[in-house]
């Protein structure tokens, strides 16, 4: 690449820039809908190659969810009332203009929300909701049994619910008397986070009334598209799929 070239890319802002130096077609990013030859370094915490969209930023876990959505899911066809809890700067505006007037975005302080909000006291009367999606969140919450029974209220009787956490352990773990975010991060990973999850997240889940579909990346795809699409489980983790009936 010349240098002219160079800056005529770099003018274009920083995404067309990736999509160009990253050109190729081994790996898909499902949520920009672009290819590229690698997936750039990414993780919070655990920094790891091959994990972020050099384009809309995106990791395994967003395009996982994001593949449940367009592929397997109603979330994008009818009238549909949506609660995004969280909502992720990758998704950009998407997710809300593809579902309408009925997308509602919540968070107690990001910028990218709608309405502040805290799902332990969601502010919405009973089954108002067709669809709640939370990714990743449960895991901050002081009380989650709580924010789960207020999915379970605020969510339509045949509505369903996407929720993600991250699983790290056999038994969820949790201790409210661990508040410096050093010792936090020592014990959960993140000064941020209040309990470790374990594969007892669906007993959790199944106690305040959901039942609970667990689906994985191999349950809908082949090891080859699991790869291209940058979706592997042990970072894109389990969908959980809850539902009243």
């Amino acid at each position: 690449m010349t240098k002219e070239m160079m800056l005529n890319v770099l003018r274009t802002g920083r995404s067309s820039f990736y999509r160009i130096m990253f050109s190729g077609n081994n790996r898909y990013c499902a949520v920009c809908n672009h290819h590229f030859r690698k997936f750039l370094r990414g993780g919070r915490v655990d920094k790891r190659d091959d994990a972020r969209c050099p384009s809309c930023g995106s990791h395994e876990r967003y395009r996982f969810a994001w593949l449940y959505f367009v592929n397997h899911s109603d979330v994008f066809t009818g009238n549909k009332k949506v609660l995004h809890v969280a909502p992720e700067k990758c998704y950009g505006t998407t997710i809300q203009e593809k579902v309408g007037p009925g997308y509602l975005s919540v968070d107690l302080s990001s910028p990218l929300a709608m309405e502040k909000m805290d799902i332990m006291s969601i502010g919405y009367s009973d089954c108002c909701f067709d669809i709640i999606y939370c990714n990743h969140v449960l895991e901050h919450v002081d009380d989650d049994i709580r924010a789960m029974r207020e999915f379970y209220r605020v969510l339509k009787d045949d509505g369903w619910a996407l929720i993600q956490v991250p699983i790290n352990t056999d038994v969820t773990f949790e201790d409210s008397s661990i508040t410096d975010p050093q010792h936090r991060l020592k014990v959960f990973g993140q000064t941020d986070h209040v309990r470790n999850y374990g594969s007892d997240f669906v007993d959790r889940l199944r106690s305040v009334g959901f039942k609970v579909s667990i689906i994985s990346p191999g349950d809908l795809y082949s090891n080859k598209d699991i790869s291209r699409m940058g979706i592997e489980k042990e970072y894109a983790g389990d969908l959980f799929v809850c539902t009243k009936t």
